[in-house]
């Protein structure tokens, strides 16, 4: 590593040149307390970062063709976005964790101005306070680990932490309940039950904003996080509950949901909640193994959702609708579109020779091998997840581009321009040779499995044969065309109905309860009495001093002084009669002119005092 001008090495490997130690620097920033700008770009970093960087920029491409080039709100717009960028590779990148949490609310503040863009709509700046509320009270929750893990481990670096996580891990309890506040604010920022509504909830944003914060991007944030943190605190006892339990939780409910969508975008969005939660999930396993798969599929997510939601924008760009009841016939009016999203769909439902079915394949294998009691039953889970993304797949590929036959008009459009479908043409194109040849990306993921100790026997294969992984393949995909047989056969095209309390109204009830309260509070407290609010003051001034007087074991003066001059009694006198009065007067003019007798009367205190010392003794000084 080069050394420069109050640069510091992250650790003494890197500090002595080690061979196969990451690029990092580190720059002195707030010594006192332990806190520096240190970055490190490893194998994981550099995946996550493909998609920040590589899908973001095609995503600035498309938003050349998918808005005017009048808007006054553009030049806004893409400023955000290319912070946003920067706050996500800032967030990956560092080594400080309070510098990866000052990023981490930066995404927060962002997505909140992007998600709430169109401020004309009431639904979109209430989606984007949504998203910010949550996804701040779990960064807060997060914090609060941050700050219990560092103060235990001596240092704020990420990777020394993670150096000593043995020590930490045997502290027991205490090393439990930070790492499981940290993991709240990985699942807020994820999507993740329970705090899955707001994903859904951000489609309000446009569409490119959801195909680069809901897809590529900001949601990724949290499954770094869980990733960064499994080699060292998989065996803490609330990790797996947390990660895979909540993990394949988020896969099933996400999956049945979008199952029941007609938007094009809330199904994608559901099914966002879905992956987001399989990822996890396997990364929660916390074995060398799970660790490669779930990167694979990280990868192979962002390609193939980023491809679906800009897939949307052009639909709804060009018809005016993403109701799938509505659209009909695009596949003719649309080839190459319907190529590209047909290619993304299969990748998303894990068909062969695409980059989504090796990367699944990847994950099968890595659980085959785990062996812990709750392994089976977290096998079961992720094919009954894998099955429900195999039936929502074709209900967005055919009620996007299929041709319907109940009583609705085929729909007439505007073919889109290649340069509005060259992004979705990269993207497709990245999906159909990485599915071939996987090796491509294979180093980073294999770098990243070698890192936490895995022999590197895992390699991301077309076809590995038949074996127990295609089988289960197989079955999840049965399960899907079933899942999708039956969604079809009861689907009425009535609205939804909700038979049950959801996530996204308890927290409506939650915020509405935290209103009424602080309206009552309010009520009880700003009265509009002065003589109250003085009443307050001059009580909490009373208050703390004397309870801090007799909590604190504080030696009593061995000589009081009443007074250093006589005219100071009867001053001291008046002081308080006017702070009496102020308190007990009924009209405010006469409580100001009280306290104002009380403001000169602290002046005239001093007046006895002299210039230069004691009025006693004005040689003293």
């Amino acid at each position: 590593m080069t050394q420069l001008p109050g640069v510091l090495a992250a650790d003494e490997s890197l500090a002595n040149g080690a061979p196969n130690a990451p690029p990092s620097i580190g720059i002195q920033w707030i010594p006192g307390l332990n806190i520096g700008l240190n970055f490190r770009l490893d194998s994981l970093a550099a995946t996550i970062l493909l998609l920040i960087l590589g899908v973001g920029a095609l995503v600035l491409f498309y938003c050349a063709r998918y808005f005017k080039n009048d808007d006054p709100q553009i030049g806004g717009f893409a400023a955000k976005m290319v912070a946003f960028a920067g706050a996500m590779t800032g967030l990956v990148t560092a080594d400080d964790v309070i510098i990866m949490f000052i990023f981490w609310e930066i995404t927060s503040v962002l997505s909140y101005l992007l998600i709430g863009f169109n401020q004309a709509l009431i639904t979109a700046r209430r989606s984007a306070m949504n998203a910010l509320i949550v996804t701040t009270l779990g960064g807060l929750v997060m914090l609060a680990g941050i700050l219990m893990i560092g103060a235990k481990a001596g240092s704020y670096q990420l990777s020394e932490i993670i150096a000593s996580s043995d020590q930490l891990v045997a502290l027991g309890g205490y090393t439990d309940v930070a790492v499981a506040l940290i993991i709240v604010g990985a699942i807020s920022k994820s999507a993740l039950v329970p705090f899955h509504f707001w994903l859904p909830g951000a489609m309000a944003a446009p569409t490119p904003v959801s195909a680069y914060l809901h897809a590529a991007a900001m949601v990724k944030a949290g499954v770094y996080l869980i990733a960064r943190l499994a080699p060292g605190f998989a065996d803490t006892n609330l990790w797996a509950p947390m990660t895979v339990g909540i993990g394949i939780a988020t896969m099933l409910i996400g999956g049945f949901r979008a199952l029941k969508q007609y938007d094009l975008k809330l199904i994608l969005a559901f099914g966002t909640v879905s992956r987001l939660g399989f990822i996890i999930a396997i990364f929660g396993f916390g074995t060398p193994e799970a660790a490669f798969a779930a990167l694979a599929m990280t990868l192979a997510h962002g390609l193939f959702k980023a491809t679906l939601f800009l897939s949307v924008g052009i639909i709804d760009h060009n018809t005016g609708t993403r109701d799938i009841r509505k659209l009909s016939g695009l596949r003719r009016a649309m080839p190459i579109l319907t190529a590209t999203a047909g290619i993304a769909a299969a990748s998303m439902a894990g068909i062969p020779l695409l980059f989504g079915f090796v990367a699944k394949e990847a994950v099968y294998e890595s659980a085959l091998h785990l062996d812990t009691p709750w392994g089976m039953i977290a096998l079961i889970g992720l094919v009954l997840g894998a099955g429900l993304t195999m039936g929502y797949s074709p209900r967005f590929f055919f009620g996007a581009f299929g041709v319907k036959k109940h009583s609705v008009p085929a729909l007439i459009c505007k073919a889109p321009t290649l340069i509005f479908l060259a992004p979705l043409l990269v993207l497709s194109a990245l999906t159909l040779v990485l599915g071939v040849y996987p090796r491509l990306v294979e180093p980073l993921m294999l770098q990243w499995s070698e890192a936490q100790g895995g022999p590197g026997k895992m390699h991301l294969l077309p076809f590995a044969g038949f074996n127990a992984a295609l089988g289960l393949s197989a079955l999840s995909a049965s399960l899907g065309l079933a899942f999708y047989w039956i969604r079809r056969r009861t689907d009425t095209g009535a609205p939804l109905r909700r038979m049950t309390v959801s996530a996204e109204e308890i927290y409506r009830m939650s915020v509405n309860a935290l209103d009424m309260a602080a309206i009552w509070i309010t009520g009880r407290t700003q009265r509009g009495s002065l003589s109250f609010y003085l009443g307050v003051i001059l009580g909490v001034v009373l208050v703390l001093p004397l309870g801090i007087a007799l909590t604190v074991s504080t030696p009593w003066p061995q000589n009081w002084i009443v007074a250093d001059h006589p005219a100071q009694l009867l001053i001291g006198a008046i002081i308080i009669a006017g702070a009496v009065v102020a308190i007990i007067a009924p009209k405010r003019f006469m409580a100001v002119l009280m306290v104002s007798v009380t403001g000169y009367g602290m002046v005239a205190i001093f007046a006895p005092q002299g210039g230069t010392g004691s009025g006693a003794d004005p040689a003293a000084g």
